[in-house]
């Protein structure tokens, strides 16, 4: 048994979990791009999602936030965001054909704009986005523009898992850091280099403020907009929407978010994503468990 206090002691659970998803990736990784990339959406739709629960937690945040809707279209919307998370999960494993079809792509909107005015001017530049469409197909589009990405993550529970997961990340090219003190002094650096930075900010932060999100309360982390503010960063919201045919992507970056108080800067960012989940609601991580705790006092 390992003594290092570092590593988490074997857990058999994880490790089958791991073997499975090995597996099912190997497989898929052995089909033509469109079948493989369809059939990792129909897998997690049809199989992994039941059994894993996250369908039921899918429709259990649906009824939340929006219990005036159907029955059945709330449904067919957590039947959607299993098959993104699927798809997702392949393409990120596909990084030398998801690279080549994002590297295709010319990212829309003001922020781009001011993205590479930043680049220009040699200063930081921190993106924001949720778990949304695919957000590494942006990161992708940008890094094959000569953009130098970088990436912060959060280790997943699973350490077999964790482990190969972080190389796909990896791949796409520009740093990427783990979340904690070392990888918050990476990316500081990198920033601070006139670097560019992608943060996911969709996720339960215990302690952190509310903020509202899709009418009801969820805490959020104002990191992105704190860092922004200390390293004079613009803060841009940023979009990869998967198109109707499952595998194309249109990138969006707003407008840079003004500065000033933090929590205001995040509930813009939040707003941004809000209007991404009307307008395609089967493209969010329905998954998270996003509204869980109590806020901070």
């Amino acid at each position: 048994m390992s003594t290092d206090p570092e590593r988490p002691p074997f857990r058999l659970d994880h490790y089958l979990v791991n073997l499975a998803a090995r597996g099912f990736i190997g497989l898929a990784l052995a089909l033509p791009y469109r079948w493989r990339v369809g059939f990792g959406g129909w897998l997690v739709r049809r199989v992994v999602g039941p059994l894993a629960g996250y369908r039921a937690r899918a429709l259990e945040n649906l009824a939340l936030v929006w219990p005036d809707r159907p029955a059945a279209e709330r449904a067919a919307i957590a039947a959607a965001a299993l098959d993104n998370a699927g798809r997702t999960l392949i393409e990120n494993y596909s990084t030398r054909d998801f690279q080549a079809h994002a590297s295709a792509i010319e990212p829309e909107g003001p922020g781009y704009a001011a993205l590479i005015a930043a680049r220009e001017a040699g200063r930081p530049v921190i993106l924001v986005s949720g778990h949304f469409g695919n957000y590494e197909a942006a990161r992708a589009a940008l890094v094959a523009r000569g953009f130098q990405i970088g990436g912060l993550y959060r280790n997943l529970s699973n350490r077999y898992f964790n482990a190969h997961y972080v190389k796909t990340m990896e791949a796409f090219g520009g740093p990427v850091f783990p979340q904690g003190r070392a990888g918050t002094a990476g990316f500081v650096r990198h920033l601070r280099a006139g670097g560019q930075l992608v943060l996911l900010f969709d996720q339960d932060v215990p302690g952190a403020p509310a903020l509202d999100f899709l009418g009801r309360p969820a805490r959020t982390a104002l990191s992105a907009a704190e860092l922004a503010l200390r390293l004079e960063a613009d803060l841009i919201p940023f979009f990869a929407i998967r198109q109707e045919d499952g595998l194309s992507f249109r990138v969006e970056l707003d407008a840079p978010v003004p500065h000033g108080d933090p929590a205001v800067m995040m509930q813009a960012v939040t707003r941004a994503l809000e209007d991404r989940v009307h307008a395609h609601p089967g493209q969010w991580f329905w998954i998270h468990r996003r509204w869980k705790g109590k806020p901070a006092a």
